[in-house]
Order: C-alpha cells, then sequence, then structure tokens
C-alpha cells in the first residue's frame, strides 16, 4: 500500500503549489507544467535527467513561469506541494511519492476535465499505435471534431477548454498511463484492447500485474459502454464489466473479422464488408488492426450515415505510422525498413513474418525482462545476419543458438548499422526492429529510428557507413 492518496476530484489549481515529478521527452510533462502554469498554480518540475538531456521539453515551457529542478529530487519538492502530478515513466512504489500528500496523472486529470461525447482508449501490447492512429483517420472523415493523443504522442490537456460536448476523443493508453486508473473509476466509453503478450516486465514485475493494469481500460465502464476485445487473446476475451462486447479476431467468429484481404462486421447499425486488398498497411497483423479500428470507430458514432465509406477510404489509404514497418530507402538492391517501434519480442515476430528476406536484423537494447527464446527460434529460421547490440544482445544471442545465423555485435547504434549495411548482399532486406526499448542508448524508440533513418539514407550503393 502507499501512503499518499490519488485525488477522486479535480483538485485545486489557482494558486495551488505542484510538483511535476518527471518532465519526460513525449509531451505529457510538458503538456501538464503548461496546463498547470495557465491555470494559475505554482509548478515545479523535477526530474533526475540533467538539463542537457531535457532541452527540448524545457524550450517547449517557454513563455510560462514553471520553476525547474533537474539532475535531482529533494525532499521538498515533494512535502512541500499541495500534490504531485506524476510522469507516466514514475513507478508507483517510488519512494520519492511517499513524501507527496496527494498525487494525480496527466491522464487521469484529462479524462476528469474532458466533456468530449466519446472518448476511445486503445490498449494493448502490440498495434495500439497503429490501431489508434486508424480510428482517428477514420473519424476524422465525420462531422465531429476528433482529437487523438496520449501514449501515441502528445498531451491533449491543456486543450482541454477547446475540446467541446459533441467532439470525440481517441487515446492511446499505455499500461503506466492506466495503473492510475482505478482511482478516479473512470473508464473510456469504447475501450479497446489488441492483446497481452509480455511487455514491461521490468516495471509491472509479473504478466498478472501487468495484465491488471490494462484490465483498468474496462475496469469503470457502464451498461451504455463497449469494450471491443480481440477474439482471438484468451486473457483479452476474458476481460469482464458491465459494458456491452464487440470483439474481433483474425482467426475465428466474430463481430468484427479479417477473413482474407475483406475486413467483414456485424455492429449495430447493420453488416457488411470491405475488400482492403489494395490497402498499404502491411502484413497480416494489420489486419487486425483494422478489424479493431472498424468496431472502435463505428460504436463511437453509430448513427454517423457516412461511417463506412469513411472507414473504406481511411484502411485503404492510410500508410502506417513512422517508424513502424517504415520503408525508408533501396540502395544497391538492399531494402532498409525502420521498424524502431518494435519494443518487444512479438513486435519483432511480426515483422519477420511481414517483410519479404532474406533478412540481416538489427536487434538488441534495454533490458525489459522479456523472454527471446520464441524470437530466437524465428532468427534462426528467417535472418541471414543478426546484428546484436545493448543491455538484451548476449541474451538474444543464447536464444538464436549456433547454426545458420550470423551473429554480429555492435559496440554503439551507428556501429550496429555499419556492421548490418556490410553483411547485407543485393535482394537482402535491412530491418531494424531490436525487440526492446532505446533507454540505453537513445531518449526514445523515435530518436533510435531517426538515427537509423540518417544513417541508410546516407550510404551511397556500394560503400559502407
Amino acid at each position: 500500500m502507499t501512503p499518499w492518496s490519488l485525488a477522486r476530484d479535480v483538485p485545486p489549481l489557482k494558486g495551488a503549489r505542484v510538483t511535476v515529478m518527471g518532465l519526460g521527452m513525449f509531451g505529457g510533462g510538458v503538456g501538464a507544467a503548461r496546463f498547470l502554469a495557465a491555470r494559475g498554480a505554482r509548478v515545479l518540475v523535477t526530474d533526475l535527467r540533467p538539463e542537457e538531456a531535457l532541452r527540448e521539453s524545457i524550450e517547449s515551457l517557454n513563455p510560462y513561469h514553471v520553476e525547474l529542478r533537474l539532475g535531482g529530487h529533494q525532499n521538498e519538492y515533494f512535502s512541500g506541494a499541495d500534490w504531485v502530478l506524476v510522469n507516466p515513466a514514475v513507478p508507483p512504489d517510488s519512494p520519492w511519492l511517499k513524501r507527496a500528500r496527494a498525487i494525480d496523472t496527466e491522464m487521469n486529470l484529462f479524462l476528469k476535465l474532458c466533456r468530449a461525447r466519446a472518448v476511445v482508449g486503445i490498449t494493448g501490447s502490440n498495434g495500439k499505435t497503429t490501431t489508434t492512429a486508424l480510428i482517428g483517420e477514420v473519424l476524422r472523415r465525420g462531422p465531429r471534431r476528433t482529437w487523438v493523443g496520449g501514449n501515441i504522442g502528445g498531451s491533449l490537456l491543456e486543450r482541454v477548454d477547446e475540446i467541446g460536448s459533441d467532439d470525440l476523443v481517441v487515446l492511446e493508453l499505455s499500461s503506466f498511463q492506466l495503473e492510475h486508473a482505478d482511482a478516479i473509476e473512470r473508464s473510456p466509453r469504447v475501450a479497446v484492447v489488441m492483446n497481452l503478450t509480455p511487455n514491461h516486465l521490468d516495471r509491472h514485475g509479473t504478466m498478472e500485474r501487468y495484465a491488471a493494469a490494462k484490465r483498468a481500460i474496462v475496469a469503470h465502464q457502464g451498461p451504455d459502454d463497449w469494450k471491443v476485445l480481440n477474439a482471438d487473446d484468451p486473457v483479452v476475451s476474458g476481460f469482464r464489466a458491465p459494458s456491452r462486447t464487440a470483439t474481433f479476431s483474425l482467426r475465428g467468429d466474430a463481430d468484427v473479422r479479417a477473413a482474407g484481404e475483406r475486413i467483414e462486421w456485424r455492429l449495430p447499425g447493420g453488416s457488411g464488408a470491405l475488400d482492403v486488398s489494395t490497402r498499404r498497411l502491411p502484413g497480416t497483423f494489420n489486419l487486425q488492426n483494422m478489424a479493431a479500428a472498424t468496431a472502435a470507430s463505428r460504436l463511437a458514432f453509430p448513427e454517423w450515415e457516412g461511417w463506412e465509406a469513411a472507414v473504406r477510404d481511411a484502411l485503404i489509404a492510410f500508410p502506417g505510422v513512422e517508424h513502424r514497418l517504415e520503408f525508408v530507402v533501396e540502395r544497391g538492391g538492399v531494402k532498409y525498413y525502420n521498424d524502431s517501434i518494435a519494443t518487444n519480442p512479438d513486435s519483432t515476430l511480426a515483422a519477420l513474418d511481414t517483410l519479404p528476406g532474406p533478412f540481416v536484423l538489427i536487434a538488441g537494447g534495454y533490458d525489459k525482462k522479456l523472454p527471446f527464446e520464441a524470437l530466437g527460434r524465428r532468427i534462426a529460421e528467417k535472418v541471414r545476419a543478426a546484428v546484436l547490440l545493448g543491455q538484451t544482445a548476449d541474451a538474444i544471442a543464447a536464444a538464436i543458438g549456433p547454426g545458420a545465423t550470423q551473429i554480429l555485435r555492435g559496440r554503439s547504434f551507428d556501429e550496429a548499422v555499419a556492421l548490418a549495411v556490410q553483411a547485407a548482399r543485393k535482394g537482402d532486406t535491412v530491418l531494424l526492429s531490436p525487440a526492446c526499448a532505446s533507454f540505453d542508448m537513445f531518449r526514445n524508440f523515435a530518436e533510435r529510428g531517426r538515427r537509423f533513418k540518417e544513417l541508410v539514407q546516407s550510404t551511397e550503393p556500394g560503400r559502407t557507413l
């Protein structure tokens, strides 16, 4: 048990002494600090990282009056505050929080203040970013304003006053953002759960605790709400709540299912099917994302007469999100793909099953205490050369074992890319799909992906980096 309490209602803002714990680099801490300062709070931001590591976020705080205390925490930052707003990256058992009188989170505060007609929340181990973006693409084609935010990159908190009662909000929600959701007893009106596979076990400890965090997305739904569940996932399909249920599937009967290159549905308002054979998103797993987006967009706005045309156009035209199976360039007959968003083994498995080989794979990074056995077997089957780096290089190499896959070691990210370029032959696919987080070398997966693209786009055919 923790000694602090979470605010059920919106705490006082004007004149309140608020400590923002964790400025971060994905927008949540920045958005929260700006929102609080604009509302008249006396804001102190504290982060363990030094100023030089947070320069972009710090610049985003101008011209707001915010006190910065970077490079470490002090007791008085917490004991002297009326309440503390906690960045999702901060674990709930942080000893510093024991000094706080009360805490809140950016996402909880947003949900308490948001007036939108419907909030669609999406979570899961894999596919939630693409599905969130797809739902946004569908709903933006309709007559109501649509806002997309959350873990996909960008806080909506400082724009909450602009969100009207007829608007629609689409939020990607990570397990970190959902950890405190039970405290406010609120869940999205439409909650989508993509799947559950081992992830973030360095934070949650066990799969049971990880699943419990994810389950919060449906836990407080009412009888008029909808949960959209993956019928192919035995854990997800077992999520219970008083809300109505819609299912999606790649393999069997469901309210929305992918049958070959068709998305078929039976949902409120009728049934139908779409041919998505000309889609730009590759891979079978993206059919699952499309099925989930089809269900969620319909249930968020069931009276929309133009929905079928909008969902067809969006599913076919959507090119994908940056850093997710992103084609970068072809050099000397070698194709380069950026899949930096693959921060767990299942994402990398999906990439290897989607793109054409032979592969030169760049993998490894920060250790989230995830198992690599299944990935190692697939690499041994499909990958001609694996360039491994970071904290997990030894574990992935052990999972691959001896055999036909050549294993190379990169002492740095740039060296790993250079080794991959040197190892590639005409007809190969060089794939950055690390199966690990980036925090041992980069601020986030996006920075890692951008660096990969810079390196391979500057490489001329026949030359190494």
